[in-house]
């Protein structure tokens, strides 16, 4: 009778994790074997053995020698690691959105006096607590965090499983969340949101590539205006250069020239060589003088060819030698007026 009634408990304890979880436990998936006084225990099993209705020992994997009548074997706990489905569950999120969520929780027992004592079904009110504990949770958190935080909200569920089933001899390894529904609503308003988002990024990178572009454009014509200043001083540089070199080159010829005019002047003839030189570029100055204004000076005489070259020569001793008195008097016809005009314009021909 007692066998029978040990498996009649074993039979209600089977039914009500059914009913809690959907599916046979592992805690109970021996059963309750009878005693019969030479016992073998499998690996990861614990029998828990009352004497007269009071504790008495655990027996371990292996060979177990128990007094009949007297020992019997109230419960068998399975000490491999428990995978339970938390059935879906309504939530509230802390901005008022109705939530559909489920799980999956895994558990171990680590001691199977308080598994066995210190609940009526452990399997169960684990399952009842990580719902309640997933619902508290939620409510702390927004809509948008629920999702970026699953793995921070798996870890808070499985810390406050863990600190009330210490005393049931049960440990929560891991609680995965494994669906979220939202309603329809709420999800057309989150697409809506996301294609928002997303066209306003869109919009920010294109801005952003305007801006980059702008900036290139700016940066390239400053670029440029200063590229172009530096050549333009460059160039600027090297044509004061060059114009320096021409000047120097030119007053170097011109000194040359000058010295190479002065060795032939102290030549013999090179007084009469220079007269007639002056006298040609007078007569050349005074038939240029109607050509490039209206305004002309004319001597007293400006058919007297003679006169000219008298003057030209004239204006050549002056140059040539120290001025003396009466020295314009040696200036054969013309007033002193016409050949001072006429000096004038030998001048500006010269230059």
């Amino acid at each position: 009778m007692l066998a029978r009634a040990a498996r009649g408990t074993g039979a209600l304890l089977l039914r009500g994790s059914v009913q809690a979880s959907g599916r046979a436990p592992c805690r109970a998936s021996s059963g309750l074997p009878r005693n019969t006084v030479v016992l073998f225990v499998p690996q990861q099993e614990a029998w828990v053995v009352e004497r007269m209705g009071r504790f008495h020992r655990i027996l371990e994997p292996g060979l177990n020698i128990l007094i009949p009548v007297l020992d019997r074997i109230r419960y068998v706990q399975s000490l491999k690691e428990i995978v339970i489905n938390v059935p879906e569950q309504s939530a509230v999120t802390l901005d008022n959105v109705t939530l559909q969520i489920d799980g999956v929780l895994y558990l171990r027992i680590m001691d199977p006096y308080k598994a066995s004592y210190g609940v009526e079904d452990p399997e169960y009110a684990v399952t009842q607590l990580a719902q309640t504990t997933m619902r508290s949770e939620l409510g702390k958190l927004a809509l948008d965090k629920v999702f970026r935080e699953r793995e921070s909200l798996n870890a808070s569920i499985v810390d406050a499983i863990n600190q009330a089933a210490d005393c049931w001899g049960i440990r929560c390894l891991r609680y995965e969340i494994k669906d979220i529904h939202v309603p329809p609503r709420v999800k057309e308003s989150m697409q809506m949101q996301v294609e928002a988002e997303r066209r306003k990024r869109a919009t920010v990178l294109e801005s952003e590539g305007t801006r980059e572009s702008a900036i290139n454009v700016a940066e390239g014509k400053k670029q440029a205006q200063i590229l172009a200043s530096e050549a333009e001083k460059a160039e600027q540089i090297n044509q004061a250069a060059g114009e320096a070199s021409a000047v120097l080159a030119k007053a170097k010829a011109k000194a040359e020239a000058i010295r190479i005019v002065a060795a032939a002047l102290t030549q013999h003839n090179g007084d009469a060589a220079a007269s007639l030189s002056v006298a040609e570029q007078y007569v050349s100055a005074f038939s240029k003088l109607a050509k490039d204004s209206n305004t002309v000076l004319l001597p007293s005489n400006p058919g007297d060819v003679t006169s000219m070259v008298a003057q030209a020569m004239g204006v050549y001793g002056a140059l040539t030698k120290a001025p003396v008195p009466g020295a314009q008097n040696s200036v054969s016809t013309g007033s002193s007026r016409d050949v001072k005009d006429t000096n004038a314009d030998l001048d500006e021909e010269i230059d």
